[in-house]
């Protein structure tokens, strides 16, 4: 029997320098532009932050396991039985274009409940990019990640 998909991956070239892509990821007060809304820090390898999402009442914990400049990001989201590793891969095409890959590793979950994990994962963290890339390029910000489930909608299903 084949073993079960575990991992999503999705990529972006983003029309800025590399280390200006890099940045973006853990500064968040450019983060939070594009993602989420709050974290209680910039990544360093080693630390163990909170990212929250104030729109949907959601934290996350976060632990940076590596982080090599303008080249990868490594962190472990979650935690227990749920935690999953992430890995952001950035390729500097030239030197005002990057392609940036993000990796979700580890998901756990059988049947119907991987499934929808993983589908979530690619979709979630395609959103995350097409963000980065209208913040950075354009410097607009469109709330995707906000505007995935408004408010309004929430309240009618509550």
């Amino acid at each position: 029997m084949k073993e079960p998909i575990t991992s999503t991956k999705v990529s972006m070239m983003i029309r800025k320098p590399v280390t200006k892509v890099f940045e973006a990821f853990i500064d968040p007060a450019i983060t939070t532009k594009f993602w989420f809304t709050r974290s209680s820090g910039k990544l360093k390898e080693g630390e163990k932050l909170i990212w929250g999402w104030d729109m949907y009442n959601v934290e996350a914990p976060v632990l940076v396991r590596k982080i090599t400049p303008n080249r990868t990001i490594e962190i472990e989201w979650g935690e227990g039985q749920d935690h999953s590793l992430v890995t952001w891969g950035f390729d500097a095409i030239t030197e005002k274009d990057t392609y940036v890959t993000i990796t979700n590793a580890e998901l756990k979950g059988q049947g119907d409940k991987l499934i929808h994990l993983l589908i979530d994962t690619t979709g979630g963290f395609t959103m995350v990019l097409a963000g980065l890339k209208a913040w950075l390029e354009h410097g607009i910000q469109l709330h995707l990640v906000g505007d995935k489930f408004p408010k309004e909608l929430r309240d009618r299903q509550s």
